[in-house]
């Protein structure tokens, strides 16, 4: 089985962008629109012949008010018990919030390889914006979604963080695409296919 990424943090971090940069195609909508992510995205890449799913989800708030803010976190604890390696985003022009701390004390409960990615560094004097946020790991990328800033590091120690048995043979499934117009039950319908909540 092929190795799995998951991609969490606020809302507008730059989840989405960094997935699509990932997967080398714009799967994932990018807008500066709280919430537009709810569901899980997955998608496949590959970096240094080393084949992997990574997972786009939804802008994690700690304590959710409503209940597509509270569907959104469920998918995104769902995919960080899908992973074996979780990518943390957050956001080096607003700097280190109380809930980037709280989602990584929610993350090492996990067990898991968590990388702390601090996106939005677009330019040398950003730089000095990382600091702060060392207070979190040790493992911490300051990388632009953007303009590919530090991607290739962040990648190189991805790769290095997969457990073994990601060059297996791939086995090519046919596909499926559920499509129709909103709130006609397209979720409830994969969920009960696949027998779990997607």
């Amino acid at each position: 089985m092929k190795p799995i990424v998951a991609i969490v943090g606020r809302p507008n971090v730059g989840k989405s962008t960094l997935f699509n940069k990932i997967i080398g195609k714009k799967i994932a909508i990018v807008e500066d629109i709280p919430g537009l992510t709810r569901d899980r995205i997955y998608g496949e890449a590959e970096w240094s012949d080393r084949p992997f799913i990574v997972i786009d989800t939804g802008g994690f708030q700690p304590e959710p008010e409503g209940d597509i803010i509270e569907e959104v976190k469920k998918q995104a604890v769902a995919a960080v018990e899908e992973a074996d390696i979780v990518l943390m985003m957050m956001d080096a022009k607003e700097g280190l919030m109380p809930s980037d701390a709280e989602l990584s004390g929610m993350l090492r409960t996990y067990n898991k390889k968590i990388l702390y990615v601090v996106n939005k560094i677009d330019g040398p004097r950003m730089e000095k914006a990382v600091y702060d946020f060392y207070s979190l790991g040790k493992d911490l990328f300051p990388v632009s979604a953007v303009s590919g800033f530090g991607f290739e590091e962040l990648m190189d120690s991805i790769a290095e963080a997969m457990p073994e048995g990601g060059k297996e043979e791939q086995v090519e499934y046919p596909r499926i695409a559920i499509i129709g117009r909103p709130n006609v039950g397209k979720s409830t319908f994969t969920n009960s296919l696949l027998g779990k909540q997607r």
